[in-house]
C-alpha cells in the first residue's frame, strides 16, 4: 500500500447535491422543497408545533424533580473487580479504592464515589474502601475472606465546610 493509493471504501461517501441549478439536474426550480409554504422557506423551525392545537408537551402534567442533594455513585460489580484482578490490573493484596479502580480502567470517572454490587463471583481475598455496597456484595466479599470499609461520601465535604 502506498500513500497515494489510500482512499475511502466504495460507497462510504456520497457526493454533495447541488440544488437549484436548473431543471436538467433533477433538483432545480424548488430544489427538492416542494411548492411554496412555510417549509419551503429558509429559517423554519416548527418542531413540536401541532397546527395551533395545544402541543403534547403542554397537555401532559409536569412530574418529578431533580434532587440537588442526591448522590450519583459509579456502580461496579464484584465480577468486574475479579476480572480486573485476573487480568493483573488490580493488586488484591493492596487496598482497592476509587483511585485504584480508575487507574485499572474499571471505572471512567469518580462522580460521588463507588458503590459495589453483587453481580458475579469473587475468589480473591480483597480489601475494599468504597462509598457504598449492597448487603449481598458485603456477604460475598467477607465469604471470600476479604473486608470492606464503607466511606461516608456525604460526610467528607460537610466536615470541611464546618471548620
Amino acid at each position: 500500500m502506498k500513500l497515494n493509493e489510500i482512499r475511502d471504501n466504495e460507497g462510504a461517501t456520497k457526493d454533495r447535491i447541488r440544488v437549484g441549478r436548473g431543471i436538467g439536474s433533477g433538483k432545480g426550480k424548488t430544489g427538492g422543497r416542494g411548492v411554496k409554504g412555510q417549509k419551503a422557506r429558509s429559517g423554519v423551525a416548527i418542531k413540536g408545533f401541532e397546527g395551533g392545537q395545544m402541543p403534547i408537551y403542554r397537555r401532559l402534567p409536569k412530574r418529578g424533580f431533580t434532587n440537588i442533594f442526591g448522590s450519583d455513585f459509579v456502580v461496579v460489580s464484584i465480577g468486574r473487580i475479579q476480572t480486573a484482578i485476573d487480568a493483573k490490573k488490580l493488586d488484591p493484596k493492596a487496598t482497592i479504592d476509587a483511585a485504584a479502580l480508575k487507574a485499572a480502567g474499571v471505572i471512567r470517572r469518580l462522580k460521588d464515589g463507588v458503590r459495589v454490587l453483587s453481580d458475579g463471583e469473587l475468589t480473591a481475598k480483597v480489601t475494599l474502601e468504597v462509598a457504598g455496597a449492597s448487603k449481598a456484595a458485603v456477604e460475598k466479599i467477607e465469604k471470600a475472606g476479604g473486608s470492606i470499609k464503607l466511606l461516608s461520601a456525604a460526610a467528607e465535604p460537610a466536615a470541611e465546610t464546618a471548620e
